[in-house]
């Protein structure tokens, strides 16, 4: 009992620490400890609270809108750095967003090799330019790494080489991410 909550309150502490740090961004004269002349712990907390919302109501409005879109047209022209932010981007959309229905089936399917099965996610049927008479209904399956999700594998499966599991795609993520510790029970367990 007393690792898991040691080990809770450690990363707690380790949290609240890391988003004080963020009231190191403001200029001196703006941080609490100036004005009040103390230390307030979990100040960071409210201070990303504050600033994600201001970024949600931001991005809403016409204004924040059009920001946005000139922000990640500068970050297209970096090289590196428009792969990386395309390719989180992407992936944030499609697991969490309602736009994002690529990630609508969980699936198991055989794979590194026979016997050995892991996680996929559909993202659809093979067409376009892949599509083959060669292709029949074969389907787009992205697999996920473990524990960082936002890398993994692009496979082209046969539909009927796949197993439909009947799991939400963010307990599948969980599963994933905690590298199977979490796997959350069925309704007949």
């Amino acid at each position: 009992m007393l690792i898991p909550l040691g080990v809770t309150l450690y990363v707690i502490h380790f949290l609240i620490s890391l988003m004080d740090k963020t009231i190191k961004l403001l200029p001196h004269f703006l941080r609490p400890e100036t004005i009040l002349h103390i230390h307030i712990p979990g100040l960071g907390i409210i201070l990303i609270l504050i600033i994600t919302l201001f970024t949600g109501i931001m991005v809403k409005n016409y204004i924040g809108h059009k920001l946005v879109l000139y922000g990640e047209l500068i970050v297209g022209y970096i090289p590196l750095v428009n792969t990386v932010y395309q390719g989180i981007k992407q992936l944030v959309e499609a697991i969490f967003t309602s736009r994002g229905q690529n990630f609508n089936r969980v699936i198991l399917l055989e794979y590194p090799r026979k016997g050995i099965y892991t996680l996929g996610f559909v993202t659809g049927k093979v067409r376009g330019l892949l599509k083959h008479e060669s292709l029949e209904n074969m389907l787009n399956v992205f697999v996920p790494t473990t524990p960082n999700p936002t890398s993994g594998f692009y496979l082209l499966v046969p539909e009927k080489d796949v197993i439909d599991l009947d799991i939400r795609v963010e307990d599948a993520f969980k599963i994933i991410m905690s590298g199977g510790i979490f796997t959350p029970m069925s309704n007949n367990e």
